[in-house]
């Protein structure tokens, strides 16, 4: 049987997971600058990012949407939750949309904290604005289109993301620098406007979403 020469490059991981390990380390520094900010506010790391998932949202969040958005329990989200409403951070109230239900938003008090919380991982924002603003487009055009993989194999939690709202209409100008239109404010969509948490969201159908998120991928 013939042997083949190791090269220097033989012991390589494949680039799909060096890619991973980039991002994980990415995730990783950006999630001790918010621990460190957290832990100075008398904050555990799940309460500080319950304050950032809540932040910008002005309607009230299910308790369930939280802990899906934290892979963990609903009891768990539940503690965390208790814990803020006892700091006055966060507020619980009847939902807008079933008044037998309960949703929570932050406080104002809250609202001020997470937006010193934002300020303070304003480095990782610095560094991808240093970077070219084509090179900008690609990574953020690659990370919408591994979401889209993630969201097909359902290992990822739903977006506020352009691809999963009502007002999203795929391809309408194929080929052009603005492939996409934008029902809400009626003007075609440059891919380097796609927005991965609008405020303006409106959940489209599921049969809609999968179809713009296939789509993209």
């Amino acid at each position: 049987m013939e042997i083949k020469p190791e090269t220097p490059w033989d012991g390589t991981p494949d680039i799909s997971a060096r890619i991973i390990v980039a991002i994980t380390r990415v995730a990783s520094v950006l999630r001790a600058g918010m621990w460190e900010f957290a832990t100075a506010q008398n904050l555990n790391p799940a309460q500080a990012e319950i304050l950032h998932l809540l932040r910008g949202r002005t309607h009230g969040v299910r308790l369930s949407w939280l802990a899906n958005q934290l892979s963990v329990s609903a009891a768990s989200a539940s503690d965390s939750v208790a814990a803020l409403v006892a700091k006055g951070l966060v507020r619980k109230d009847r939902a807008e949309d079933d008044r037998r239900a309960s949703a929570l938003w932050l406080s104002e008090e809250g609202r001020a904290l997470a937006e010193r919380m934002a300020g303070a991982l304003s480095f990782a924002d610095d560094a991808a604005g240093a970077l070219d603003r084509e090179l900008q487009e690609k990574l953020l055009i690659g990370l919408f289109k591994l979401i889209a993989e993630l969201q097909r194999n359902e290992r990822f939690p739903a977006l506020r993301a352009c691809l999963s709202c009502r007002y999203f209409e795929a391809n309408v100008f194929p080929g052009s620098p603005a492939p996409h239109h934008c029902a809400l404010v009626k003007a075609p969509l440059p891919i380097a406007f796609l927005r991965i948490d609008c405020a303006e969201h409106e959940p489209a159908d599921p049969l809609t979403e999968q179809r713009n998120w296939a789509a993209f991928a």
